[in-house]
């Protein structure tokens, strides 16, 4: 099978390697279709983050939508012709490639983890595999590549208990600001304000946003002593830059909810409490897999919309993923699809 590998920092190499072999809880797919992560995905490839480029080579691509194809004799909870979230590739079995979720791939394997916990295998070897769940019949698998940045930040968002009428603030103009902003919408908080690039600001204030500014206005100023100097109840930072940090700080009222979910400087940031207004939570997890049932039902309804993140005009094959990437890195997308297997 083909796989876009990361073998040396700044692009990816797509070559062939062995088929992957399933086992018994698994269930093996045809990889349709992955988007790219302007977050993760363009951190691992440009090295800003170690963990990739260690284990180097790797497969990267963990927003994929793979169809089974074959199902092990211990599998119950898939049947060939389903769609599954989030399947990727395993490492090589002699050890030449890792996997880095491995889902830009043309098979992967989607493992039965419902089935291996009724049967009492121990959780450490099922527990990550709650990402693989089965979508609706009917899906299309283009839109459903959103599913990994929706349920993540859906749970996250959750999680920080945001209640209708509060006043949120989110720093970013990512696939991931954006999705925050839907969920905010969602439910139904009273203000939305977004700090980003100005390039942006029509498709968030589609989304639902209510006050949108450029990284480049002085928008601590504004926002501390103009627009709402009553400051926000949550304020989420889908950046993690010192320099969005301290403005989520500066920004979140006494007895506020400080959410840090982006990786733009990882391990080189903290939160200086001193810079706070008074007293705040700080929150900085999720569970993807938790509310996979309820984001299905919010894109069911058209309460999440995939055409606002994606150019599904211009989908990308694998051989020209590095294209896809260079897209995102130009801005002239918010995220690129990349088809993983020829139809």
């Amino acid at each position: 099978m083909k796989t876009a590998l990361l073998e040396q920092l700044g692009s990816l190499t797509v070559r062939d390697v062995a088929d992957p072999v399933a086992g018994p809880y698994g269930a093996l797919c045809k990889n349709l279709y992955g988007a790219t992560c302007s977050g993760t995905d363009l951190h691992l490839i440009e090295g800003r983050v170690s963990w990739a480029i260690d284990a180097a080579p790797t497969i990267l691509g963990h927003e994929s939508i793979g169809q089974v194809i074959e199902i092990g004799q211990k599998v119950r909870n898939y049947k060939v012709g389903d769609l599954v979230t989030r399947v990727g590739a395993p490492p090589a079995a002699d050890g030449s490639y890792d996997a880095t979720w491995g889902g830009f791939a043309e098979l992967g394997v989607a493992t039965d983890h419902w089935a291996m916990a009724e049967d009492g295998v121990d959780e450490s070897e099922w527990a990550g595999a709650t990402v693989n769940q089965v979508l609706p019949a009917g899906s299309d698998p283009k839109a459903c590549t959103m599913m990994t940045t929706w349920r993540e930040t859906f749970s996250f968002i959750s999680r920080m208990k945001v209640q209708a009428g509060e006043k949120v603030l989110i720093l970013g103009s990512g696939g991931v600001a954006l999705s925050y902003v839907r969920h905010a919408a969602n439910l139904g908080v009273r203000r939305i304000d977004v700090v980003g690039n100005r390039a942006r600001r029509e498709v968030f204030m589609e989304a639902g946003t209510s006050h949108f500014f450029g990284y480049t206005d002085d928008a601590v100023a504004w926002l501390v002593s103009g627009g709402c100097p009553e400051g926000f109840e949550v304020v989420i930072d889908a950046v993690g830059s010192q320099a969005t940090i301290d403005l989520a700080l500066q920004n979140v009222v006494a007895g506020g909810r400080l959410g840090v979910y982006g990786i733009e400087e990882m391990g080189k940031t903290q939160i200086d409490e001193d810079k706070a207004r008074g007293p705040f939570t700080v929150h900085d997890g999720y569970d993807e897999a938790e509310y996979h049932n309820e984001v299905v039902a919010l894109m069911q309804a058209g309460k999440l919309d995939a055409d606002m993140f994606l150019d599904l005009d211009n989908i990308y094959p694998l051989e020209k993923i590095n294209d896809a990437f260079d897209a995102v890195r130009n801005r002239t997308c918010i995220k690129a699809v990349v088809q993983l297997s020829a139809d």
